[in-house]
């Protein structure tokens, strides 16, 4: 986690300058993007909050979706990763909501994708305009505590990205 903190503390800065917050969706980085936030000081003026998503129970329970909210979307994509980054952004009300969904080892998921797979996705408004943007990382990795830094490195930097 120590190497997420300067990364965290540069988003944290940023979002509290512009006067702006976040809400985190998470799973196979199973709490690290959120724990990095928090180690914050000030995070209480812009961390919403965040929920784990790592079964249906926390999909339906925490989020509040159903299995046909997805149509045919599956997890560990871009597009569920965008579906949930608008919907924590909008059960938080928060400016931003972050997504991450991943495969972190050491084997694949149930949906074929190898270890080391994750989906990381942004939703927001930036100089007035909706944005939503995402983008997939493939660590080619079985070491499930790295993978899960690196799944929570780059949902941290997709949101760092967009504050510059």
């Amino acid at each position: 986690m120590q190497t997420l903190l300067p990364l965290a503390a540069d988003i944290g800065a940023r979002l509290k300058d512009r006067g702006e917050t976040v809400a985190i969706s998470e799973s196979s980085a199973g709490g690290l993007i959120s724990a990095a936030l928090l180690a914050q000081p000030g995070a209480s003026t812009f961390y919403r909050g965040s929920g784990v998503i790592y079964t249906r129970q926390a999909f339906r329970g925490l989020l509040g979706l159903t299995r046909e909210d997805l149509g045919d979307m599956r997890s560990s994509t871009e597009p569920y990763a965008c579906l949930l980054a608008r919907t924590i952004k909008g059960k938080l009300d928060a400016h931003w909501g972050l997504c991450e969904t991943g495969a972190s080892g050491p084997t694949g998921n149930g949906y074929g994708d190898a270890s080391g797979h994750t989906c990381v996705a942004l939703a927001g408004m930036l100089d007035g305009r909706p944005l939503e943007v995402s983008r997939t990382l493939e660590t080619g990795l079985t070491d499930r505590a790295e993978n899960m830094r690196r799944f929570a490195q780059e949902a941290l930097q997709l949101l760092r990205d967009a504050l510059e």
